[in-house]
């Protein structure tokens, strides 16, 4: 007998959503990201390769912004602007298919603030569907490519924000500076206490810092439960965390 294919959205506090049919479902690193951003002053906001939405609908939930999502998986595009019109937030949701590299070359607009949960391991292995293959690594986008478009479309004072495994992301680093951006904020993440860190959340700028801010968080404690600080964290988005 075939196993039972679970079609329920994800239910967040804020809103719900489906990740069905999307290249990448919802997951901790998104979830994380979308937490850690500070949106609340942005006016507009750009997801680059947005997936089902989730990084999108937390910038609305978290702000007043306008936010427009470009995605160029044609699954996922539909079942992001599906959510974003189930959501209370449809009126300040726009879903773009699109490759993010065409977009950038058209686009005259300028944002405040731009995010990704881009396609990276470059140099892992790679998984044999194609269209999650994709999402996961740089073939599709790579980080030059990622770099000259955001340069083009932020904003003088705008900030970048992304998530990024943690060896990937000092080779990101140091493209990223070649295009003048500089990082400015990250946050360290443990899988487990004890751990080396295996992600990292960076915020980038146009403006040089030389000392950016370091946080560190830790998902789990050694016995595989949530820490406190993951707890506090999600408390208010996570259903059963109260």
């Amino acid at each position: 007998m075939a196993p039972k294919i679970d079609n329920r959205p994800f239910y967040l506090k804020q809103f719900s959503l489906y990740h069905h049919s999307a290249a990448m479902k919802v997951g901790t690193d998104s979830l994380l990201l979308g937490i850690w951003i500070q949106p609340e002053k942005a006016q507009r906001i750009l997801d680059i390769g947005t997936g089902c939405g989730i990084l999108a609908l937390l910038m609305a939930a978290r702000s007043g912004a306008n936010t427009e999502a470009v995605e160029l998986d044609e699954a996922s595009y539909t079942e992001a602007k599906q959510n974003f019109l189930n959501s209370p937030y449809s009126d300040r949701l726009f879903a773009i298919h699109n490759d993010f590299r065409k977009f950038a070359q058209q686009g005259n607009q300028k944002y405040d603030l731009i995010i990704s949960n881009p396609p990276f391991f470059i140099n892992d292995m790679r998984p044999k569907e194609k269209t999650r293959s994709n999402a996961r690594h740089g073939d599709e986008l790579n980080y030059d490519e990622l770099c000259t478009g955001v340069v083009k479309l932020l904003n003088p004072n705008g900030r970048f924000c992304l998530v990024l495994p943690y060896d990937e992301s000092r080779l990101f680093s140091t493209v990223a500076e070649k295009h003048g951006l500089y990082v400015c904020r990250k946050l360290l993440i443990f899988p487990k206490r004890g751990w080396q860190p295996n992600r990292v959340n960076l915020e980038l700028t146009i403006e040089k810092n030389t000392d950016p801010a370091t946080e560190k968080f830790v998902i789990r404690e050694e016995d595989n439960t949530f820490t406190g600080q993951y707890i506090d964290f999600f408390k208010n988005y996570l259903i059963g965390l109260d």
